[in-house]
């Protein structure tokens, strides 16, 4: 039954509803407010605004569901300004009557108000108030216009609405004037049906009844409130107050519901006997809050009740239903293209158990849906594990949302990631962290985030004390929730509590089909959501309280819910049951939250009708809040969350006593057949359903509140399999839906702010595991990098939000930009030298150390540097041949089967003539400034020729412009990128003079019809690449194989091309259009054989000029080429006996005309070769042997996938060097570089990363440091494409392009992300780690340095030593580089004094050495002592002593006796006693002198690489878990023997030396090389770490060394088991942590399948990042960072143990130089790492040990790889140890105990004794430690710039030869002197001889 029916039934049946003479109840609706006009206040509609448009769309509505009246307020203040009747404002006059009108032209009869009661103030300052009687006289006079203005439009009139409001000689004035108005009514209309009324409370009647007033009415206006819990009071007083009224008849004017559905108070039956037990005669009721008819309202006259039906439906439902029912399915259908407002939200979403993977990452706790994965309950065993792995990609992520373009991510936060546990009391900082970087990713690129703090993931720990059942999980909730609000508040400002409780309720803990799989509808379900709501209010209260006033955010809650129609809409019952569907499922969590603070009536009277219909069975337990409750509950929401999905149809059903809201609720739930289906089977689309659901909440829930509504979750399944990425029913599902929500706002004028598709990309779907895919994104999760792939529907959700709806897109005018509108053409450069000018640059570089050349340069490109991407139209568009494209020259080679490998083509290539959109999507993702494309010349001109103008080419590039200036990405248009058109080709191409002016025709047009719009021009690209490769070698289109001539007369051509179509766009266009053309040149760069060689330099300076030069000189310098170009090839002509040169001249006007005609210099880069000098051949004539030079790879750098094109890093910034030495000093845009790499690889391009990661910081180098003007950067390429003569197999692009799929699916790279990121950064910010940081160690620190026996010490046979391992090893042959022993090493055994001087002037505290077993004990046994031996170590000791050096001393440092390795070694179980002993006897005779021992040093070496890897000795192979498990004995042993024996009386500290290098994953973006990295760590230093330190190995090793030991048939574990016993006797053997550290490595996974080794069982590989500085030993990269990583890793690993850095250091092999800066670098940054994480991470760092003291014998590497400090010159008999530079600034570090802050000024421990001088001393920019500029060098120990040097080197010259001048001069002098003194002597013989 309708409202309409029930209240006019109540009537009826008491005969209380007063008998018209037409029978007629007045259903009164109305007024109008003024929020339908204008959206914005709630005050009655005054006609100060237009009425509205749809305003009698509205009254037909009314009409048309039994409304009889509509209440017309007049305002007298807009009526009559002034007060005065004379002065009517005539606009509002006529307002008023074209509404009324309107009102009866649909059958509606006005109810006209002429008053309130308050007066306005307007009138009150005239008249004053009401206790004037003057303002008595003004209202009749207003009330006598009225009348005569509206009286023939309405026959019901009240003249003072609000009567309450008037006291005492207020009262009785307005009465006064009220009886006045009623007489003078009646006498201009006597007879009138209708007749005059007031206003007035029910209660405030017994105020009136004892006036005059009932006389002087017609009927009594009455205003009532009505609350459900207090209806029966509100029975008692109208019964009371209105039996005052007599037989009065009674409007009920206002209707006002409170705090109850609306639907009671006309089924409240107290109420119909106050009504029918007083006799009243009811004339009508308001329906404002109880208008809701159903599908059937009464008529006029129905009046008989066998026209009515019972019917209990709520009336916001009835409401909602009724007003779309009549629709026809074509209205209900139809499309409305308009947009949504202005500042509308767009967003997707994600969950975290469902993408976020890592699920037991840093320290996350284990939630439900883990569990439930593990526990098999998901489809196919499938689990949340690694999901997307979105916990190791936010960046993949946020690119993907930028690529979308939504403004708006909700995300979910994962309890368990933040407080494992659920408490506060455990919480994870790393958790924290995540989603720090998530939320700053979002904001970085603009996306606000959305946080969800619960989205089904509660904590399993939680689970175990019963989760949402038990109470006390909302304070758990509470304290969560604060935690997130105060960490991440301030930058996240809309919070959903939860999303979708009800199916937690329903699925987790009714029907147990989620997780936890609770089964319980009778209780757990109930208890669930009771509390959820608690939880949800308590959130809300925290915010409020404690954040809103300070963060300014909106915390609301995500509802989930049907919408629900009636099966049969003419059943009452079904009606009813679709409501109590809504009930049960929305009002549930709805109601409390934003009606009452309590569950819906509905709900509760259902449960409470089954409790006694079921007494033995109760289905359904519901829980009661308390009053203090509801309070706390009520109003806790600032927004409305829907998350909708679907429809169903609905009937009444008798649910009997079967728990759940179908049984409880007495209905079923059905779908329509014809709805589209998904691959869920509980979505079918409906999307009407969601424009009715809107309606709905916005009546029934938000109407008083205001609040708005979020559309949190929408979206569709579809299968995980076939065409997954062209989802087309999901963009019919987005498009409908959507549309939806806009008619909801624009024809209901429902407040939805936001749209929220779900989801982002697909994820793991709870039971359905991967099998149903939600995203917008294909996740491929068969792959471990989980790529991301835009579906189609991403896509068109991308144009949606680009569009703000869907009306037709606006054309964008584009202002013109006039920043460069006066000519550029740069002035003549005199011509270039032979060699060049620019050779300097050989010299500037070309003598760099590698050091100097691999040095990271951290630094930014200046503000406005233009970062872009590149593509070309034969490469990227397709469309061959359509819409009217020409052919072009490759479009003709291509389709010639056997030109291109795989015979491919570029017919369809990425279809981004079809697919711009999808091109947009990855620019938008980069962020980059701008966009390098070429115009496909045959579609725009199909023949070459303006006259064959096709204008849907034109439309192309006009759509890709304008697209690309809507996202402010610039345009850098390239005119000609090899595509000629066919049609020219055939008439001679390039060749022919003629392609001069039809190619300035074809610039002409494009500078006309684009330059508004684009301002870089670029007229060829490569031009050297058409001349040689196209016609000379014959090798791409148009193939013409002419090497010696045709190359020559293109290259002139193309030359004279680009400079006419320079002077069009400068003569023409530049004024108006204000933008900069030039050329894009390719250059490699030339890198002499041997810089020392002038010819070479001369051949590699020559290589350039035939290459850059040639076009470069006549465009950059003075209009004609280069003259080692002419000379070369005019003086090859002329040996060919040709009459005159290949090369062509220009005539001085050509000159003129050409120079100067490029506005900057662009150039493609891609690669270094080798140049050689060579007398190169004759025949035949070629461009390539007129060069005299040979080209060759540069070997040392890392290929490519393309030949011959190795990537040379150091090259560009010679090359950029060279350009501005040689042309200018011009701006330079670097418009190509980029890799190929093959195309198999896919996604993980680590090769591409590292190429621009090298790259561009070479162009930094060279605009920071050389002053080169870089001004941009364009990456190649946007996307894989065709690679010209290379097809598909090799691809440059930065996203992925699968061309096997016809709709060319485009994937990011890891590469994307990467540059992304460059662009972000503009460039290479120096990085925290990089950082210096000033401050101390704590003043006991230890400094040492080290060394080893067998390294140092030699007299291997001398006084008794007995054999060692390494003595047999290295006497065998091939073992040891070089053939190099120790028999001699450094004679440490001989030199205690040299030793211990040289430690001396280091300044160290301790000096670490190692103990020979086999010297002290030759057979390894105690059995014999050699006290030769043992005196030894004694004096050794006693001179450190002397020297006030404490001893470090190393009981085992992989010298083994020989005689113990005959019985097996470390293998032979009985070394663990040989090892007590032979540590006994050293403890026993040093131990007074000694008071830090270390028992092994890198047992990992010893067993790894000694007895697994057979490279050092002894030579063992597979060997090494046996060698190890007796290592890790023996240390515990020799450990409790110092510790049970000795430590009470020499009080010493004992451990063991672990090394250990950190490892980092190859691509942290991917779980399983984070995965890997923790294998590596865990088998290199848990392997003897945890054992020591935790008491076994670790739990890794244990389980995949079984795992795979079993796998192929093994009974046992290849790795040794502790006995309990000797867990408990090897844990805590230690008194610090030892640790030897040299570099880091990348680590990523490897299969070696059943391999049973080391190797297979760690299965994981290891890298280096391009960057990272080489040293002399293959393995060390020098790599800082990971030194303080490791450090903090052992802290947090195993306990914050005291730690001594026990050796650290750096090799270097070759050429002896004493200036080793490499050291020094190494040093300063290693060490001060050590100081960042001794006082920023908090590591007990006691000590640093720097390896080594000398150089020495270096184990397998022999004496080939040094580390020392002091050099050791071997080939000096007497061994002399020589300081190292790098000494030097070890000592200045020891002796300042630090780094001194230079800001505090100069500390004296900064004044070092002078460095050793080395003639090849090397100098090198650095921007991390103090070093030399690039500008200084170091001369003679002074610090001098380059030209000073210079000077200085000619001043010493001069000298030099003065003074070699001077004695040879004396030696002459000395010489005459001589003879004459010898001729004398000879006379005086003669002399006496006669």
């Amino acid at each position: 039954m309708s409202i309409l029916e029930r209240l006019l039934y109540l009537g009826l049946i008491t005969g209380c509803v007063c008998q018209k003479q037409d029978d007629q109840v007045m259903f009164l609706a109305g007024p109008m407010t003024k929020e339908q006009v204008k959206g914005s206040v709630l005050d009655a509609f005054d006609c100060s605004y237009p009425i509205p448009l749809g305003a009698q769309q509205h009254f037909e509505s009314l009409q048309s569901r039994g409304l009889t009246h509509f209440k017309v307020p007049l305002s007298w203040v807009q009526l009559l300004p002034t007060g005065f009747p004379g002065n009517p404002q005539q606009a509002v006059v006529s307002c008023y009557h074209t509404l009324m009108k309107q009102l009866l032209d649909v059958g509606l009869q006005p109810l006209v108000v002429l008053h309130g009661s308050t007066v306005p103030d307007s009138l009150r300052s005239r008249y004053g108030g009401w206790e004037s009687p003057e303002l008595g006289d003004m209202f009749r006079q207003y009330a006598e216009f009225v009348f005569g203005e509206f009286g023939d439009l309405s026959e019901s009139w009240v003249t003072l609405s609000s009567l309450e409001e008037l006291m005492d000689a207020e009262l009785q004035n307005a009465l006064d004037a009220h009886n006045s108005i009623y007489r003078h009514y009646h006498q201009l209309f006597p007879g009138r049906d209708g007749g005059i009324s007031v206003g007035i409370k029910a209660s405030k009647v017994p105020i009136i009844s004892d006036t005059q007033l009932l006389k002087y009415t017609d009927f009594l206006s009455i205003k009532i409130q009505y609350d459900c819990t207090a209806g029966q009071n509100l029975a008692e007083e109208l019964k009371s107050d209105l039996g005052k009224c007599g037989d009065k008849p009674i409007l009920f004017y206002e209707v006002d519901l409170m705090d109850c559905s609306s639907y009671q108070f006309p089924s409240d039956t107290n109420m119909l006997k106050a009504l029918s037990n007083g006799g009243q005669n009811v004339l009508g009721f308001d329906m404002v809050d109880t208008l809701r008819p159903a599908y059937r309202t009464p008529t006029r006259h129905q009046s008989d009740r066998s026209h009515l039906q019972t019917l209990s439906c709520s009336m916001t439902y009835c409401k909602t239903w009724s007003d779309f029912v009549t629709m026809t399915s074509t209205e209900r259908d139809t499309f409305l293209n308009e947009s949504f407002p202005v500042d509308f939200q767009w967003a997707t979403s994600s969950e975290s158990f469902k993408v976020e993977g890592g699920w037991a990452e840093d320290g996350k706790g284990e939630t439900i849906w883990d569990h439930f994965g593990h526990e098999g309950l998901a489809f196919a065993n499938q689990t949340a594990d690694l999901a997307c792995d979105s916990f190791h990609k936010v960046d993949f992520d946020v690119y993907l949302l930028r690529g979308l373009n939504v403004n708006t991510y909700q995300f979910s936060i994962s309890w368990a990631r933040i407080f494992p546990s659920g408490h506060q009391g455990i919480h994870s900082e790393k958790g924290a962290l995540y989603y720090d970087k998530l939320i700053n990713a979002l904001i970085d690129s603009g996306i606000k985030p959305v946080v969800t703090l619960y989205h089904w993931d509660l904590p399993q720990a939680l689970q175990d004390y019963g989760g949402w059942t038990n109470a006390s999980i909302v304070e758990a909730f509470k304290v969560y929730t604060d935690f997130c609000f105060s960490r991440f508040g301030d930058r996240v400002k809309t919070w959903n509590t939860f999303s979708s409780p009800w199916v937690v309720s329903h699925a987790g803990y009714g029907t147990g089909e989620h997780a936890p799989g609770v089964k319980d509808y009778v209780v757990a379900s109930y208890q669930a959501t009771h509390n959820m709501i608690k939880s949800h209010a308590e959130a809300w209260h925290v915010y409020n309280e404690k954040y809103r006033k300070t963060q300014g955010g909106t915390v609301g809650i995500a509802l989930n819910s049907d919408w629900a129609e009636p099966v049969d809409p003419s059943r009452p019952e079904d009606i009813a049951a679709a409501d109590r569907y809504l009930q049960f499922m929305l009002g549930w969590f709805a109601h409390p939250i934003f009606v009452d603070g309590d569950y819906p009536a509905t709900l509760k009277t259902q449960i409470e009708q089954k409790r006694k219909e079921c007494p033995l069975s109760e289905p359904a337990i519901l829980p009661v809040f308390t009053a203090e409750e509801r309070k706390r509950i009520h109003g806790t929401a600032d927004f409305f969350g829907l998350n909708h999905y679907t429809s169903r149809l609905v009937n009444n059903s008798l649910g009997g006593c079967t728990p759940g809201p179908q049984g409880v609720g007495n209905f079923l739930a059905h779908v329509d057949p014809s709805w589209s289906s998904t691959a869920s089977d509980w979505i079918y689309s409906a999307p009407w359903g969601l424009r009715r659901l809107l309606n709905y909440i916005s009546t029934e829930y938000v109407s008083v509140t205001k609040v708005p509504i979020h559309i949190t979750g929408n979206g569709m399944p579809t299968e995980y399999s076939g065409d997954s990425l062209n989802d087309i029913s999901r963009i019919d599902y987005m498009k409908s839906y959507i549309n939806e929500a806009l008619k909801a706002i624009h024809l209901d004028g429902v407040n939805v702010q936001r749209f929220t598709v779900q989801s982002l990309m697909d994820g793991f779907e709870g039971p359905e595991g991967y099998s149903e895919r939600f995203g917008m994104h294909h996740v491929n999760f068969d792959l471990p990098d989980r790529p991301r792939t835009p579906k189609q529907s991403a896509y068109f959700y991308s144009s949606v939000i680009e569009n703000n709806g869907f009306a037709a897109k606006k054309k964008i005018s584009y202002a013109a930009d006039l920043k460069n509108t006066d000519s550029k053409q740069i002035s003549s450069i005199p011509p270039s030298t032979v060699p060049s000018q620019a050779s300097v640059v050989w010299e500037k570089f070309s003598h760099q150390s590698n050091f100097q050349r691999k040095l990271y340069h951290y630094g930014t490109f200046p503000q406005g540097f233009s970062w872009g991407v590149s593509s070309s139209a034969y490469q990227i568009e397709g469309g061959w041949n359509a819409d009217g494209k020409g052919p072009s020259v490759w479009d003709t080679f291509a389709q010639k089967p056997g030109s291109i490998l795989d015979n491919a083509n570029g017919n369809v290539a990425c279809d981004s003539y079809h697919r711009l959109e999808e091109d947009f999507y990855m620019l938008r993702a980069l962020k980059v400034k701008s966009y390098r494309f070429s115009l496909s010349w045959s579609r725009i001109f199909p023949d070459g020729h303006r006259a064959s103008l096709n204008q849907k080419g034109v439309d192309y590039y006009n759509r890709l412009i304008d697209g690309l200036l809507a996202y402010n990405i610039t345009p850098m248009v390239t005119l000609y990128h090899w595509d000629l058109p066919e049609a020219l080709q055939t008439l001679g191409g390039w060749e022919n003079v003629e392609m001069i002016n039809v190619f300035n025709d074809f610039c002409d047009f494009c500078f006309a019809t684009f330059g508004n719009r684009v301002k870089f021009w670029m007229t060829f690209n490569q031009p050297h690449t058409i001349a040689w490769s196209g016609y000379g070698l014959g090798q791409v289109p148009p193939n013409v194989k002419n090497p010696g001539i045709a190359p020559y007369r293109v290259a002139h051509n193309l030359i004279k091309a680009h400079a006419k179509a320079y002077h069009t766009y400068d003569d023409t266009y530049r004024k108006s259009q204000g933008g900069l053309i030039s050329i894009a040149l390719n250059a490699d760069w030339f890198e002499p054989k041997d810089v020392n060689v002038p010819r070479e330099v001369v051949a590699a300076d020559r290589a350039l000029q035939f290459q850059l030069g040639w076009f470069a000189h006549p465009i950059f310098k003075n209009g004609d080429y280069p003259d080692a170009m002419k000379w070369q090839v005019g003086n090859k002509s002329e040996l060919q006996r040709l009459i005159e040169t290949r090369l062509p001249s220009f005539t001085e006007e050509e000159k003129m005309f050409i120079k100067g005609t490029a506005d900057m210099f662009c150039v493609n880069h891609y690669t270094t070769k080798i140049v050689s000098h060579v007398t190169a051949q004759l025949k035949p004539q070629s461009y390539e042997y007129d060069q005299d030079l040979s080209e060759a790879e540069e070997s040392d750098s890392p290929t490519t996938a393309i030949g011959n094109q190795r990537a040379v890093a150091w090259g560009l910034r010679r090359l950029l060097n060279w350009i501005k030495e040689e042309y200018g000093d011009p701006e330079i845009f670097i418009t190509e570089n980029g890799v190929a790499t093959h195309f198999m690889i896919t996604v993980d391009d680590i090769d591409r990363v590292f190429y621009y990661k090298t790259y561009v910081d070479e162009a930094l180098k060279a605009n920071n440091l050389d002053g080169v003007k870089v001004k941009g950067y364009i990456a190649t390429a946007l996307m894989d494409s065709f690679e010209w003569l290379n097809g598909y197999k090799v691809g440059f692009g930065l996203h992925h392009v699968d061309f096997t799929n016809p709709i060319q699916p485009r994937t990011p790279k890891r590469s994307a992300h990467y540059y992304y990121q460059v662009i972000k950064d503009n460039g290479f910010p120096l990085p925290d780690d990089e950082k210096l940081l000033y401050g101390e160690f704590p003043k006991s620190f230890k400094w040492s340095t080290a060394s080893a026996s067998y390294q140092i010490e030699g007299s291997w046979r001398s006084d008794g030593k007995g054999l060692s391992i390494w003595d047999k090893f290295a006497h065998t042959p091939l073992k040891v580089s070089n053939s190099d022993n120790g028999d001699i090493a450094c004679d440490s055994y001989n030199k205690i004094d040299k030793d211990v001087e040289v430690l001396k002037t280091l300044k160290v505290t301790h000096y670490r050495f190692s103990v020979s077993w086999p010297r002290v004990l030759p057979d390894g046994t105690t059995n014999h002592v050699n006290e030769a031996g043992v005196n030894y170590y004694h004096r050794l000791l006693d001179a450190l002593e002397a020297a006030n050096i404490q001893p470090q001393l190393t009981l085992y440092h992989w010298d083994l006796p020989e005689a113990l390795q005959k019985v097996g070694g470390w293998e032979n179980e009985t070394i663990v006693e040989r090892f007590r002993g032979y540590a006994d006897l050293l403890f026993s005779r040093f131990g007074q002198k000694v008071k830090f021992w270390i028992t092994l040093n890198e047992p990992y070496i010893v067993a790894n690489l000694g007895y697994g890897y057979g490279t050092f000795a002894p030579g063992i192979y597979n060997r090494q878990y046996i060698a190890a498990h007796n290592l890790i004995k023996a240390h515990a042993e020799a450990w409790h023997l110092y510790n049970d024996k000795y430590r009470a009386t020499q009080r010493g500290l004992i451990s063991i030396t672990i090394n250990s290098d950190w490892t980092e994953p190859r691509n942290p973006y991917k779980q399983e090389d984070v995965d890997a990295t923790n294998r590596y760590l865990q088998f290199f230093l848990g392997w003897f770490a945890h054992p020591i330190f935790r008491g076994d190995y670790p739990e890794i090793m244990k389980t995949v060394i079984r795992e795979r030991s079993l796998a192929v048939g093994l009974p046992e574990s290849r790795l040794p088991e502790f006995t309990p016993e000797e867990i408990k006797r090897i844990n805590g053997t230690h008194d610090y942590f030892g640790l030897n550290h040299y570099c880091s490595v990348l680590s990523y996974p490897v299969d070696l399948g059943n391999q049973q080794d080391y190797e297979g069982d760690r299965g994981t590989g290891a890298t280096h990042d391009r960057t990272w500085i080489e040293s002399g030993s293959f393995w060390l990269k020098i790599t800082p960072f990971g030194f303080r990583k490791l450090l903090k890793f052992i802290k947090d690993e195993y306990g914050n143990p005291p730690i001594y850095v026990t050796e650290n250091g750096v090799s270097e092999r070759g050429e002896v130089d004493l200036n080793d800066v490499h050291r020094k670098y190494y040093y300063e940054n290693y060490i001060n790492q050590a100081l960042k994480a001794t006082v920023l991470d908090g590591v007990d760092l006691r000590g640093y040990t720097a390896w080594s003291l000398m150089d020495n014998l270096e184990w397998a590497a022999g004496y080939s790889e040094r580390f020392g400090l002091f050099f050791v010159n071997r080939s000096d008999p007497t061994l002399p140890r020589i300081p190292k530079n790098s000494a030097s600034r070890y000592t200045s570090i020891i002796t300042c105990n630090g780094f001194p802050d230079p800001a505090l000024g100069p500390h004296e421990c900064l004044n070092p004794e002078p460095e050793v001088t080395s003639t090849s001393a090397v100098t090198m920019p650095h921007t991390t430690a103090p070093m030399l500029p690039v500008s200084m060098v170091d001369f003679l120990g002074l610090e001098l710039s380059t030209h000073n040097a210079e000077v200085a080197i000619y001043v010493l010259f001069a000298f030099l030869l003065v003074s070699v001048i001077g004695v040879v001069f004396v030696v002459h002098r000395l010489w005459k002197t001589k003879s004459n003194l010898k001729k004398a002597a000879v006379e005086s013989v003669n002399m006496e001889r006669m």
